[in-house]
């Protein structure tokens, strides 16, 4: 399953995290499918992730990601 957890403010912008508690390349996939680029792909050893915009966000909600909190998220997706 695909998750996505809450818009947050950074210095560099508003942004949520993409995440996914089963393999990766059901990850990858979405990201394909939203538009976002592999590059962009952290392969953070405990949090592997994509950093998305609002409008990235919606998109992956469309595409089947399921909404939940930040700490909903880190409990669901821990590697």
């Amino acid at each position: 399953m695909i998750y996505v957890d809450d818009v947050r403010k950074y210095p560099s912008g508003n942004w949520s995290h993409m995440m996914t508690d089963g393999d990766l390349s059901e990850l990858h996939e979405m990201a394909a499918k939203i538009g976002l680029q592999r590059r962009w792909f952290q392969n953070k050893p405990r949090y592997p992730h994509y950093d998305v915009r609002p409008s990235k966000r919606a998109l992956a909600i469309e595409n089947g990601a399921i909404a939940v909190s930040s700490s909903e998220l880190i409990k669901r997706c821990t590697k």
